[in-house]
């Protein structure tokens, strides 16, 4: 009976072991590629590399150059790659050179990934070198001002008879983005009482008149968002495309995202897919920046704001009516979205050509979130925009991928959680990304009426962008 006890404790102990192996499993795609291509491969790629030594491969890696290889498989110890990293940081070898040095972290992530035999996915294409230094803001005061002075500079619209649709270039790239007009008007706001999957944030119900505006026909892309996430990757596009100098002054003024902790798009895809993970405060400052770039006001919708664009004159519990049984004809969600986000516009749209606002990933929305509509139940109320005062929780809104149907009624509404930067290792907690928020994105309005700069400011500085 002892030996059967301490056999069967040893299995338990195996398989305890193997489940904890299982779990630390390095992902080289999210944890250990923006290493490489960030700390890495600017200095050991196809062309010059350093040394003779190239990273952008596994083969490269494996060969070594001058001093040797750089990666033995299974042996940290023994792998420059690895132990380069850990020299003091005056050390002429340190790894990166006359840069900062990784966290330790990364370090680590790099010492366990070569201890699990340095997986690196077969057929993988090179990896491309990438510098993600934040670009020098200056004081936001100045900043906002210059934007303003550049928007008043430029033909507008002036009047609702004269919105249409458009579609845009980001000056400097190739890659267009829609907005589409939305007219004023005045609708109930929340859902009644009786439909179902209904929360009580959702009520009461409430008037609110809406002033004109614009919405992006589409949820941002990573198309879009990499231009504002990866400076080095806009200063590409520009050695082709010409650009106004002071366009790009003033933009480049603008607070740009430091480097992100794991590879954002968790592999679900970039190309012509939306953006995610991003904090409330890296899309307000994207939509600053496109502010910049195009010389027209972007910001997040208000609750309010995008309700209204979602129903788009509807009052059922989605723009399509009260039938859920059509919303995979619409929308993205657990049922149907193979457990990841999906490319833009792929689905229909709503009654005023708005794509995905049901599904998809969830969107983020200007305003704190309460707990419910009591503020507002006496009376219409105008244009309505809850500001923020604290870091947590703010409104989400159109639900996700991996969501049930109810989640996605025109009404549901999410709050933001500090749970969502959980995996972040870095104290404080960054301020510009959402490590396990793999649901969240945003689209971007414009409205008809330019505000004073004062209150761009406000709409692009919440006040309380630390948690």
């Amino acid at each position: 009976m002892k030996r059967h006890l301490i056999s069967t404790a040893s299995v338990l102990l195996v398989q305890v072991v193997a489940t904890l192996q299982a779990a630390e499993k390095i992902n080289f795609e999210q944890q250990i590629k923006p290493i490489l291509e960030f700390d890495c491969v600017r200095c050991h790629g196809p062309e010059k590399p350093k040394g003779n030594l190239r990273l952008d491969t596994r083969a490269g890696a494996l060969k070594g150059g001058d001093d040797g290889t750089a990666l033995v498989p299974g042996k940290p110890d023994q792998s420059p790659l690895y132990t380069s990293t850990i020299l003091p940081a005056d050390d002429d070898k340190h790894m990166p050179p006359k840069g900062d040095p990784l966290k330790k972290d990364e370090t680590e992530l790099l010492r366990h990934w070569i201890e699990q035999d340095a997986e690196w996915p077969e057929g993988m294409p090179p990896l491309i070198a990438r510098k993600l230094e934040a670009a020098p803001a200056g004081d936001e005061a100045e900043v906002v001002a210059n934007i303003y002075k550049l928007i008043l500079s430029r033909p507008d619209v002036k009047s609702e008879a004269q919105m249409t649709a458009y579609t845009n270039d980001i000056p400097g790239a190739p890659v267009k983005y829609g907005m589409v007009p939305i007219h004023s008007g005045e609708f109930l706001m929340g859902s009644p009482d009786h439909e179902p999957g209904r929360k009580p944030d959702e009520g009461p119900r409430h008037k609110v008149k809406i002033s004109a505006f614009w919405m992006g026909q589409c949820e941002v892309t990573w198309n879009e968002f990499e231009l504002f996430m990866y400076p080095d990757e806009e200063r590409k596009f520009k050695e082709t495309i010409q650009t106004d100098p002071y366009v790009d002054k003033v933009s480049d003024a603008v607070s740009r995202p430091t480097k992100p902790y794991v590879e954002m798009s968790f592999g679900m895809g970039r190309d012509g897919y939306p953006a995610i993970s991003m904090t409330q405060h890296a899309a307000n400052k994207y939509c600053e920046w496109l502010s910049a770039k195009t010389g027209q006001f972007y910001r997040l919708p208000t609750e309010a704001e995008w309700e209204y664009a979602c129903r788009a004159g509807t009052t059922t519990a989605y723009s399509f009516g009260d039938d859920a049984s059509k919303l995979g004809d619409y929308a993205w969600f657990e049922k149907n979205s193979d457990a990841k986000y999906q490319k833009i516009g792929r689905k229909k749209p709503n009654p005023w050509g708005l794509y995905d606002m049901h599904g998809n990933v969830a969107e983020w929305c200007l305003d704190q979130y309460t707990p419910n509509y009591e503020q507002f139940a006496s009376g219409a109320v105008v244009d309505p925009w809850v500001k923020a005062t604290k870091p947590y929780p703010h409104a989400v809104r159109g639900g996700s991928w991996d969501e049930p149907l109810e989640k996605l009624r025109s009404a549901a509404r999410r709050a933001s959680d500090k749970s969502w930067k959980m995996q972040d290792p870095q104290l404080p907690k960054s301020i510009w990304y959402h490590t396990d928020a793999q649901f969240l994105g945003f689209r971007m309005v414009r409205p008809l009426k330019v505000p004073p700069a004062e209150e761009m400011a406000k709409y692009w500085n919440s006040g309380v962008e630390k948690d």
